[in-house]
């Protein structure tokens, strides 16, 4: 008796990438609790994009990460170089300036994702308008002078 049965495909591996991600999470939580709180705190935005963007390759997520650490930098190394300790961290998590300088940065990062396509169109839709325009002109002055060898 022959074998006619297929047997069923593999179920594709996800690879350990999601472990080591989950494992530095938590060596960063455990080994440097006031950078992550301050991180934590100031990348929420990042968090929210990156829970919503389904995009392959997550290009709005990394332009806003991107931006979000930019905003980030100044807190960063205002609590690294006072002593890294939880209340310096706790009191830039609270300071208004801090944190609505890491979001307005992270807010403009995810502007520039949406608007910067739009201006792109923009710029291809004048550019085929006037060379559009341009032809037909051509196109006319054509007509015209084969109309008038005739």
């Amino acid at each position: 008796m022959a074998k006619s049965a297929a047997k069923p495909a593999p179920a594709p591996r996800r690879g350990s990438m999601p472990w080591l991600q989950g494992l530095a999470c938590g060596a960063l939580v455990t080994l440097a609790t006031p950078t992550a709180l301050l991180a934590g705190v100031l990348l929420v935005p990042t968090l929210i994009v990156f829970a919503v963007d389904r995009a392959p390759g997550r290009p709005v997520s990394r332009a806003v990460l991107l931006y979000g650490l930019a905003g980030l930098a100044l807190p960063l190394g205002t609590l690294w170089s006072g002593g890294h300790s939880m209340d310096l961290s706790i009191a830039l998590v609270t300071d208004p300036a801090a944190v609505a300088l890491a979001w307005a940065a992270q807010g403009a990062g995810w502007l520039l994702t949406e608007l910067v396509p739009l201006g792109i169109r923009l710029l291809l839709d004048t550019k085929a308008a006037a060379e559009t325009a341009k032809l037909r002109s051509e196109r006319a002055a054509l007509t015209e002078e084969w109309d008038s060898g005739r």
